[in-house]
């Protein structure tokens, strides 16, 4: 599903919502999740599902190339939890 298939479906769901209004919908949804996650808080949607931010820890590789160690540094990444609801929809 892409993002204008959820401008879409908002519109069928609200007939009398513009295009314009429902992409701005989206966009806000989109832009509260982003500026949360970015500042660490933790997101969950209900029935949805959860959206958390992880620090990677620095651990060392090999570069398949070479195979020479390498280090590779700290990080931060998104993780995504299913709510159980979505788990028994998806099984």
């Amino acid at each position: 599903m892409k993002r204008s298939d959820l401008v879409r479906s908002i519109q069928v769901n609200f007939t009398r919502m513009r295009n314009d209004d429902a992409d701005k919908i989206v966009s806000a949804i989109a832009e509260d999740i982003t500026d949360a996650v970015a500042r660490g808080d933790r997101i969950e949607i209900r029935g949805f599902g959860r959206f958390l931010q992880r620090t990677r820890a620095t651990k060392q590789a090999f570069n398949p190339r070479t195979g020479q160690p390498m280090l590779l540094s700290a990080g931060k990444t998104i993780l995504f939890r299913p709510s159980i609801e979505l788990t028994k929809k998806m099984n």
